[in-house]
């Protein structure tokens, strides 16, 4: 694959059960030939983040808790913020678009006015290098583009189904794809 896929999304396709995977949506944050980082949108830990991070409640899109990003460094976290204006704060790593990596080392009150979107993340998803090609291959994962939305969802837990639901072809039907296939 020559085709790097940054600010894409890969959506879990029903194959896919490990527990953080299961029905996830997944922002590529950096792919390269040595590999891919991302994380999972869609998997709300219940935890409160002024609980790990003080202060930064008030900046973050609703539901304000504690996203798992994936399996890899669960004991680290990860803001990830959607930045509007010219310029980007010095709290934030612009990755793509509008969309970066906050410091969360940094004040919250830098965001201010400057983010439409936050949330923060525990661990992240990682492949190595061709690991993800791999698993794109075996269907293990639909690639699919993002819209704005899709990153701060009010309710997450309808992120998977409102991602597929809006793709053409056979992509729309897997969304109706029942948790557990003896239900159908």
């Amino acid at each position: 694959m020559t085709e790097f896929l940054d600010g894409r999304l890969l959506v879990a396709s029903p194959v896919l059960t490990e527990q953080v995977f299961h029905r996830s949506v997944v922002l590529i944050l950096h792919h390269t030939a040595d590999g891919a980082h991302g994380l999972v949108l869609n998997k709300r830990l219940g935890v409160d983040v002024d609980r790990v991070l003080p202060g930064w409640s008030p900046y973050l899109s609703a539901p304000v808790e504690l996203f798992q990003g994936g399996p890899v460094s669960l004991d680290t976290a990860l803001g990830l913020a959607g930045v509007v204006g010219a310029g980007t704060p010095s709290a934030v790593h612009r990755l793509f678009g509008g969309v970066g990596v906050v410091d969360l080392d940094a004040d919250p009150t830098e965001l201010s006015g400057r983010a439409v979107g936050m949330r923060i993340f525990a661990g992240y998803a990682g492949w190595s290098a061709g690991q993800l090609e791999s698993e794109l291959a075996n269907g293990s994962w639909f690639l699919v583009n993002r819209e704005p939305a899709d990153l701060f969802p009010e309710h997450p837990e309808q992120l998977w189904s409102t991602v597929l639901r809006r793709q053409p072809g056979h992509l729309a039907f897997v969304s109706a794809y029942p948790g557990n296939p003896e239900w159908n």
